[in-house]
């Protein structure tokens, strides 16, 4: 008999603020949590706006040890497991802890240590490079640090698959306990790179927004005036269990984890697939996977970066996978308000879906001025709506043509 994976608990620091309440308050309010970069003078660059994370104090959840060691998203990744785990309620001790593992997702690990100590060794030379520097950045420390915090020495792995990066591991760690081979997992990912280097690039890939002067409505998906996306950071965890052991011991359980769908465009190293082909291949699996046909969903949290080619790439498979009833859909993009977490976004996104189901209320696009003509969905426009969904679908696409899709259901089922 197959098992059967719920969602127990949630944690999350974002653009929007530090906590899952703070951040849903927010995306349901419709606020953006864009504006000018503040972590370093961004002024030689076309964009100098991101979604920084404002209100977060690393102090709150690690020593001063640690927070000298690591990398800053590995602050936000550890936050975020502390909240979800506190959340869940779930005890992970010598008796369980070879059935609890990790597996999170990063775009890029920790650039902002690279940077500094890249830095260091120009300036001052090799001996003042700290022996702390390799393990305090690279992206396999954020599960690593997460297992050694709470005792999980079940699976542990980091996922590096650019922006689906979150996706893919909330989906590997659904696959797990669904096959037996875990029991629960604390799952998601982390990115913080709003730094010189990562800025410089993607503005040379000229694919920020540059509507520098006014931040808050720069991101914008599906929407015709739309330049470029808009850097994020932070962290989004989630707690997945079998769903008998969360049954028995109590816990309260925000949606259950139905389907999981992967797949690679084989196109471009950055631009995805004009017909949307992977994401339609991605989409279709996790439907398949999840026995379900195209109208039993009733919501997707949308990639939705705000760059014209992704919003229309993943208009266009949307409307191939899901027919006619796409327009009966509900779709809508919380980068929008958060900007686009890169490794990160998956995670955030996903309690976003997750909390659409459990609270019945769907997060706004905002920013949503004029129609593009050819992005003709529901995007659910400024004003969050109350709705009861039953099924929704979270989607990530990143460079290199990897995709990833995870389907939700409501819980219990409505």
């Amino acid at each position: 008999m197959t098992r059967r994976v719920v969602v127990t608990g949630l944690g999350m620091v974002s653009p929007l603020g530090t906590g899952v309440e703070k951040n849903w308050e927010a995306a349901c309010a419709g606020v953006s949590g864009i504006g000018p970069i503040t972590k370093f003078d961004a002024s030689p660059f076309t964009s100098r706006i991101a979604g920084e994370v404002r209100d977060f104090r690393s102090s709150d959840f690690m020593d001063k040890q640690q927070i000298r060691r690591f990398d800053i998203f590995i602050h936000y990744a550890v936050a975020s497991a502390r909240m979800a785990v506190e959340d869940s309620g779930l005890r992970i001790d010598a008796g369980n802890g070879h059935r609890v593992g990790c597996i999170t997702g990063s775009g890029l690990g920790g650039l902002s240590m690279l940077e500094h100590y890249h830095q260091v060794l120009l300036e001052k030379g090799p001996r003042r490079i700290s022996p702390f520097f390799i393990p305090g950045m690279i992206a396999n420390m954020a599960p690593g640090q997460i297992a050694i915090e709470f005792g999980a020495r079940g699976p542990n792995l980091s996922i590096e698959t650019a922006c689906a990066a979150s996706t893919h591991a909330v989906g590997e760690a659904f696959r797990l306990i669904r096959e037996g081979i875990a029991d629960a997992m604390i799952t998601g990912g982390a990115e913080a790179v709003v730094t010189p280097l990562a800025l410089g690039g993607f503005c040379n890939m000229k694919a920020l927004s540059t509507r520098n002067d006014a931040p808050e409505k720069a991101s914008r998906p599906f929407e015709r005036d739309r330049d470029g996306f808009v850097m994020g950071e932070g962290a989004g965890i989630l707690i997945l269990e079998e769903l008998e052991q969360a049954l028995e011991r109590g816990a309260r359980i925000y949606a259950e984890v139905i389907g999981y769908g992967l797949s690679g465009d084989a196109y471009h190293v950055s631009a995805p697939d004009p017909k949307g082909e992977g994401a339609i291949l991605c989409m279709k699996t996790a439907l398949d996977y999840a026995g379900l046909k195209p109208e039993d969903v009733d919501y997707i949290n949308a990639h939705g970066t705000s760059t014209v080619l992704n919003d229309l790439s993943e208009n266009r498979a949307i409307k191939a996978v899901f027919g006619d009833h796409a327009y009966r859909l509900a779709v809508s993009s919380t980068k929008s308000m958060t900007g686009h977490l890169l490794g990160g976004a998956g995670g955030v996104e996903a309690i976003f879906t997750v909390l659409t189901l459990h609270n019945g209320i769907i997060p706004p696009t905002i920013n949503y001025e004029t129609p593009d003509p050819d992005c003709d969905l529901d995007y659910v426009p400024n004003t969050a709506r109350n709705s009861e969904v039953k099924v929704a679908m979270s989607n990530s696409f990143g460079f290199g043509g990897t995709n990833a899709s995870l389907l939700f259901k409501a819980y219990p089922s409505k």
